[in-house]
């Protein structure tokens, strides 16, 4: 025998033609439906939160990357600038030529002119001095190659090399050397 629930069946009547007037959709409330509906919810979240995160990256790698364009150019701007108080000093002993210069056009007097030009010479020496330049003093002294560069050599004997005489001076910038010393060397 079989027993049919018109009361559950009726109800499933009505709520097609609910739908059907009112355009509402029937309910569903079994289980399942809500579940459905609240992983969606989920999803939908944590992708609103995802595109936060990535707008938020996107954001912070522009900001990067306009500093690390700022920090170049700034850098690149100091050391443009490193050397303009050295070139100020220089142009004073630039003036200082031009100086000695017109004067012995002038009147060619060789002790003036002489004069003049070690003047000149002294404060140029003293504006690199103030750098930090340093001469290598190598004269008599044993031959170092990380100071000289050996241009000549003299003597066959088996002994330590010496410095016998500087060809060429060498330099050291504030401890490190710029130019070695060109040297003729001597064995005894």
């Amino acid at each position: 025998m079989k027993v049919t629930d018109k009361r559950r069946f009726a109800q499933d009547e009505n709520a097609a033609s609910a739908a059907e007037a009112g355009g509402a959709a029937p309910r569903d409330d079994s289980p399942g439906a809500s579940s459905v509906e609240s992983s969606e919810a989920v999803v939908a979240a944590a992708r609103r939160e995802a595109a936060e995160y990535r707008e938020h990256l996107q954001r912070l790698q522009a900001e990067f990357d306009n500093y690390r364009k700022r920090v170049l150019k700034e850098q690149t701007q100091a050391i443009d600038r490193a050397a303009e108080p050295v070139i100020r000093r220089l142009l004073e002993v630039l003036d200082d030529f031009e100086l000695a210069l017109m004067a012995a056009a002038d009147r060619p007097d060789f002790d003036r002119f002489l004069h003049g030009v070690e003047l000149v010479y002294s404060k140029l020496a003293d504006t690199l001095k103030a750098e930090g330049l340093e001469r290598i003093e190598a004269e008599g002294k044993p031959f170092d190659p990380e100071l000289h560069e050996a241009l000549m050599q003299t003597g066959e004997g088996d002994g330590e090399p010496v410095v016998a005489d500087v060809l060429r001076p060498g330099y050291k910038l504030k401890g490190r050397v710029v130019r070695p010393a060109g040297v003729r060397v001597q064995r005894s």
